[in-house]
């Protein structure tokens, strides 16, 4: 068992926490799991921990991620509105909404894919007797 006096350093990348008590890092990573010890918990502040910086750069990359996500969901809804719109024009115009949506969903197909959905659609027709 560890004396009361003795010490442990931890260093990673470019953290190196010196010698520290081993009673205060105990009371550290109780603190991290969200247990509260008062009587060490103090024996770090968060400049020295670098829990601050880590806090600071985790929520500004966090926030950067969550407003980019947001920008492109508006612009997700600004291209829906725009299709929605072409196909308005398109049923204005008399042609058949459901049959401009086939041709699309087809067009994103490479062709061996296509000859697939195409046969199978046959083979389908051809059981139920449609061909």
């Amino acid at each position: 068992m560890p004396s009361s006096d003795a010490t442990i350093r931890i260093r990673t990348g470019k953290i190196d926490t010196g010698d520290v008590p081993i009673g205060a890092m105990k009371a550290a990573l109780k603190a991290v799991k969200g247990e509260r010890d008062t009587d060490t918990l103090e024996a770090f502040s968060p400049d020295e921990t670098g829990e601050a910086a880590s806090q600071t750069v985790a929520a500004g990359q966090l926030r950067a991620l969550i407003e980019r996500i947001e920008r492109l969901e508006e612009e997700k809804a600004t291209i829906a509105d725009d299709i929605k719109d072409v196909y308005a024009e398109a049923k204005g115009t008399g042609f058949s909404v459901p049959t401009i949506r086939q041709l699309v969903k087809l067009r994103k197909m490479d062709q061996a894919e296509r000859q697939e959905a195409e046969a199978i659609l046959d083979l389908y027709k051809a059981a139920l007797g449609m061909a």
